[in-house]
């Protein structure tokens, strides 16, 4: 399997509610290409199926959405983790510990 898709497989057992950042998703892995997952995450052909925008920065912040990092992205990734029940302030996760999902 390629590495993408095995981003992707991790991505989809995010729960809603939860977030995740591109280290975990790493290790996981066994590697430290943290900016390989975000380029697979960039990348992504299936937004509505594998849940990218649960992915954040280690620091609890949003990082980019959809390969861009405009405000635009940004707030429409904010969009989506606030429907599902997270709050946002001044672009990061609000409680974002108690959010985080490690696999």
């Amino acid at each position: 399997m390629r590495f993408n898709e095995k981003v992707y497989n991790l991505c989809r057992k995010i729960p809603k509610g939860k977030i995740t950042t591109y280290k975990i998703i790493a290790e996981a892995l066994n590697t430290r290409a943290y900016r390989q997952v975000g380029k697979a995450l960039r990348n992504n052909p299936r937004p509505l199926k594998v849940p990218c925008h649960r992915v954040v920065s280690s620091s609890g912040y949003l990082h980019g959405f959809k390969g861009s990092t405009s405000l635009k992205r940004l707030k429409e990734k904010q969009s989506l983790l606030e429907k599902e029940g997270l709050t946002i302030k001044n672009n990061k996760i609000k409680d974002f510990e108690e959010r985080l999902f490690e696999f």
